[in-house]
C-alpha cells in the first residue's frame, strides 16, 4: 500500500566538510523543513557555526547535531573544513571525516524519533552499510552534474580489475561507456591536481572509489539538477546506476536577510554602475593561485576596461601579492574585497553582467539563475568537466589556456571578458543564458521536483 505523502519524515543530513557541500545540504534542509519534515543536520562544531542561521520559523524542525572533530596529526589545529587547509592536505581531512563514523552511528541508533532517511555525501562511502543494518534508508546527494558523475562511470567498475585510471592521461579521454558524442573530458593541466585524490592516497580510499561505493550501496541517488538541462546525461546515469535516480531541481539560491551581512559596504558602488556592466570575480573557497596566475588575472581585468568586483580569499592575498601598482590603478573602477561576501546578493544586482568563475556547480547555478554570462576559469576537481558541459551549451566563454601546462596571459583574460560582456558572439551567449535563467528560476518547476522527491522518500523508506 502506498504511504501518505503527508507523513512527516525525520531526515538526517550528513555533508562532506567543505563549504560548497555544507551550504547546499543546509539549503535542502530548509526546503524539506518548510514542507513539514524534521531535519537533523550533522557536522562538526566549527562547520555548524559557519552555516547560515536557522530561520526562526524553522527552528523547531531543524536541529544541529555536532560531532566532535577528531585530532589528526597532519592537520592544522582548528582545521575542520577544506577551506582551512591547502589542497594537498585534503586526504588527511578525509581521514578525520572517516573517524566521525563512530559518533555518527551512536546518534543514528539513539535518535528520537527514529531516523527515516540519511541523505549523505560522496565522502562517507561507508555510511550505506551502516544505515542498512540499522533499518534506515540512505540517499546519496550528488552536488555534481549528471554529466560529471557519468564521466566517473558505473559502480560496476569497482569489480573490474582492468579499471585503473592511474595516470592523469586516463582522465583526458571520453570514457567508453558514454554512448553519444561528447567532448566532456579533462585537460591535462586540470586533471593533475584531481588525480591526487581520484586515485590512491593517504586516506586509503580514492575519491573515485568513494563516489562509486556511495552510489552502489545507497537506496536512492539525488541530483541537484533539472532533467531538461542535461537529459541525455541524466538518462545515462540512470542506465549506469541501475537504481532509482531522482532530480531535485537546481535548488535556486534564496535572498535571505540573515545572509546579507556586509552587503551595504558594496551596494553604493554597485548602484553607481551601469546595468550589466560589471564583471563579478570569485574562484571559490578552495582555489589556490600561483603568483603568475594571480598577476595575469589581475592585469587582464585591468586591461579589459570593464568595472569589476573581485572577491578573493585572505589566504591567497597573504601568500600571493598583486602586481605592483595594480590596486592604485584600478581605484574607482574596480573593487578587490578580501574575505567572504554575500555572493548571491551581489550576483542578483542589476549592474552585474558577467561572472568570472571557477565553475563549481554551485556557483554556476547561482550565476545562471540571475542571468549572468559565465567566464570560465576552472581550478580543480570537477570544474573542468563543468566548463565543457556549459561551454557546449554556449552559456559562457572560457579563458584560453595551454592544454598541457595551463599557461595563459592577461590578454587572453581581457579578450574573454570582452566577448562575454559585449563582443562578437556575446549576444548569443546572453540569449542562451536568459533561457537557462528562466529554466533554473522557475519556482513551479523546482517545487515540482522537490514534491516528487518527497513523494519518493515517503514511499521508498524502509
Amino acid at each position: 500500500m502506498e504511504k501518505n505523502d503527508t507523513k512527516s519524515l525525520h531526515i538526517a543530513m550528513f555533508p562532506w566538510l567543505a563549504m560548497g557541500h555544507l551550504i547546499p545540504f543546509f539549503h535542502l534542509s530548509k526546503i524539506l523543513a518548510q514542507k513539514g519534515h524534521e531535519i537533523s543536520y550533522i557536522s562538526t562544531p566549527k562547520n555548524l557555526d559557519r552555516i547560515p542561521k536557522i530561520p526562526p520559523k524553522l527552528s523547531n524542525l531543524i536541529k544541529l547535531v555536532p560531532l566532535p572533530f577528531p585530532k589528526i596529526e597532519s592537520l592544522p589545529e582548528f582545521a575542520e573544513s577544506s577551506m582551512d587547509i591547502p589542497y594537498q592536505k585534503a586526504q588527511f581531512l578525509k581521514i578525520a571525516f572517516d573517524h566521525l563514523e563512530s559518533p555518527l552511528v551512536n546518534f543514528l541508533k539513539t535518535a528520537d524519533p527514529k531516523i527515516d532517511w540519511v541523505i549523505f555525501d560522496y565522502a562517507s562511502h561507508w555510511l550505506p552499510n551502516i544505515t542498512s543494518k540499522l533499518g534506515i534508508s540512505s540517499a546519496y546527494f550528488s552536488l555534481f552534474t549528471a554529466a560529471t558523475q557519468a564521466f566517473l562511470g558505473p559502480p560496476s567498475l569497482l569489480l573490474n580489475d582492468k579499471f585503473t585510471r592511474s595516470k592523469p592521461e586516463d582522465f583526458c579521454r571520453v570514457p567508453e561507456w558514454i554512448p553519444f558524442e561528447s567532448d566532456i573530458r579533462y585537460r591535462i593541466h586540470e586533471v593533475t591536481k584531481y588525480t591526487e585524490g581520484a586515485v590512491g592516497n593517504e586516506s586509503g580510499v580514492s575519491d573515485t572509489e568513494r563516489f562509486l561505493v556511495s552510489i552502489d550501496r545507497c537506496d536512492l541517488v539525488l541530483f541537484r539538477t533539472i532533467y531538461e538541462f542535461e537529459p541525455e546525461w541524466f538518462d545515462l546515469v540512470c542506465q549506469l546506476y541501475q537504481k532509482p535516480v531522482i532530480p531535485l531541481g537546481v535548488l535556486p539560491p534564496l535572498l535571505e536577510n540573515g545572509e546579507l551581512e556586509g552587503y551595504e559596504n558594496f551596494k553604493k558602488w554597485l548602484d553607481a554602475q551601469r546595468v550589466n556592466s560589471v564583471v563579478y570575480v570569485a574562484l571559490g573557497s578552495e582555489a589556490v593561485l600561483s603568483q603568475v596566475e594571480l598577476n595575469e588575472l589581475a592585469l587582464g581585468l585591468e586591461r579589459s576596461g570593464y568595472p569589476f568586483f573581485w572577491a578573493i580569499r585572505k589566504s591567497i592575498v597573504e601568500s600571493t601579492p598583486f602586481p605592483d601598482g595594480f590596486l592604485e590603478r584600478i581605484k574607482g573602477r574596480g573593487i578587490v574585497y578580501v574575505g567572504w561576501v554575500p555572493q548571491v546578493k551581489i550576483l542578483s544586482h542589476s549592474s552585474i553582467g558577467g561572472f568570472l568563475t571557477h565553475c563549481g556547480w554551485n556557483s554556476a547555478i547561482e550565476g545562471l539563475t540571475f542571468g549572468r554570462v559565465l567566464i570560465f576559469f576552472p581550478v580543480m576537481n570537477d570544474q573542468g568537466l563543468n566548463v565543457r558541459l556549459l561551454s557546449g551549451k554556449k552559456l559562457g566563454v572560457e579563458i584560453l589556456r595551454n592544454e598541457q601546462n595551463g599557461w595563459f596571459t592577461h590578454d587572453m583574460v581581457a579578450e574573454s571578458i570582452k566577448v562575454a560582456m559585449s563582443g562578437e558572439g556575446g549576444e548569443r551567449l546572453r540569449a542562451n543564458v536568459a533561457r537557462i535563467m528562466e529554466m533554473f528560476g522557475d519556482k513551479s518547476k523546482n517545487d515540482h521536483y522537490i514534491d516528487s522527491c518527497i513523494h519518493n522518500l515517503v514511499n521508498m523508506g524502509k
